[in-house]
């Protein structure tokens, strides 16, 4: 619990449902065998096929901007070891729904697994789908927040498209974390958090 109370110290972890996840939701859970170990380091590590689970600092402080609710419906874009999914299936609770879109089908299965020990999967309120995240999941569309962590060169039109009027999508693009709250079907406010970085977004596009 160290890592957690640091990141409350210094301001990154602020807001009780969310700290309230992080303390229930072990990252230790999600981590491969042989690094269990490097849990609580405050850095992203690697988890197999070129993808890494994130920096916990990192995945509070996007937890903050997206300000997931109780009920909310949320795609997790990129689900890779199931921990950003874990988390915010533990605050949407049973009235809510995450969707874990991850295209590596070994990193889906893993994800799924790990998020399995919380019965989350179970319950039904997690579902882990192994398909392009760029291209979001129209079946479930509409979302109250779109959660990526992988980076992209520009914020795919897809997730626009698939977000509620009033919706937030947190992502990267390039070494920002960007903020997009959609205030009607064509008027986005953006806002820009600079110096960050991130395994690429894979897609299927050639």
């Amino acid at each position: 619990m160290a890592l957690i109370d640091d990141l409350i110290k210094k301001g990154w972890l602020k807001t009780p449902r969310i700290i309230k996840a992080f303390k229930k939701i072990k990252r230790i859970d999600f981590m491969p065998e042989d690094s269990e170990n490097l849990a609580e380091l405050n850095q992203a590590l690697p988890i197999g096929y070129g993808q890494t689970i994130s920096q916990p600092l990192v995945v509070a402080f996007m937890l903050e901007q997206l300000q997931p609710e109780k009920g909310h419906k949320i795609l997790d874009v990129g689900s890779g070891s199931g921990w950003t999914t874990a988390l915010l299936s533990e605050i949407v609770g049973e009235e809510g729904k995450v969707v874990a879109i991850e295209l590596v089908k070994e990193l889906r299965d893993f994800g799924e697994k790990n998020t399995s020990k919380y019965n989350f999967v179970k319950k039904g309120i997690a579902e882990f789908i192994c398909a392009d995240g760029s291209k979001g999941c129209d079946k479930e569309a509409p979302f109250d927040r779109i959660l990526a962590s992988a980076s992209a060169l520009k914020i795919p039109l897809a997730w626009k498209k698939q977000l509620k009027i009033g919706g937030r999508i947190v992502t990267p693009i390039k070494t920002s974390i960007w903020v997009f709250t959609k205030n009607s079907e064509t008027d986005f406010e953006e806002v820009e958090h600079p110096g960050f970085v991130f395994v690429p977004l894979i897609t299927n596009d050639k």
